[in-house]
């Protein structure tokens, strides 16, 4: 079981994550969580940083989709004004969002991965369709209440983890 919440990879941010490694993959479409992946939960809009690595992946040829719980507004009025195609309230760690993301961007499951900062939603999520699955450091040292109840968990299971040396980042 704890096989499920085990990222592919682990990134310091998205940032460490090129085209250029993607592409090594044979990755041609991110699926990526909003909330304290590409920015701070609170902060409505892209910093300049977050718009290049969109425009970078683009340049690349490797689509993203947004993937968030979050409601409708929050996620819109992020993704719009960057062009980004998104799917908010998913209900992560189902899988629904996941394959919707996937049927919309027509790639295979092997040509997609998924980049989060939550075990229990984005990495459990992706690695239940058996996508590639980064988990990043959350991008804030805050969070709102239910993520706060989720951290608690994955922290248990991260030590878990560690004790049964299946943990290599850090």
């Amino acid at each position: 079981m704890l096989k499920y919440f085990l990222p592919n990879e682990h990134a310091k941010s998205i940032f460490e994550i090129t085209p250029q490694h993607l592409k090594q993959k044979g990755i041609k479409g991110i699926i990526t969580d909003l909330d304290n992946t590409l920015i701070e939960w609170d902060r409505p809009l892209a910093t300049p940083e977050v718009a290049r690595w969109f425009e970078d992946m683009k340049k690349s040829d490797i689509q993203v989709t947004i993937v968030s719980n979050n409601n409708k507004k929050r996620v819109e009025a992020f993704a719009k004004p960057l062009g980004i195609p998104f799917i908010f309230e998913a209900r992560k760690p189902l899988t629904r969002a996941f394959q919707q993301a996937l049927r919309d961007m027509k790639l295979k499951n092997e040509e997609v991965v998924v980049i989060g900062d939550q075990l229990l939603t984005d990495v459990f999520g992706g690695n239940r369709l058996g996508l590639h699955t980064i988990l990043v450091v959350p991008v804030a040292q805050t969070d709102g209440f239910f993520t706060r109840m989720n951290r608690n968990i994955e922290r248990r299971i991260l030590n878990v983890m560690r004790k049964k040396g299946m943990i290599h980042w850090e």
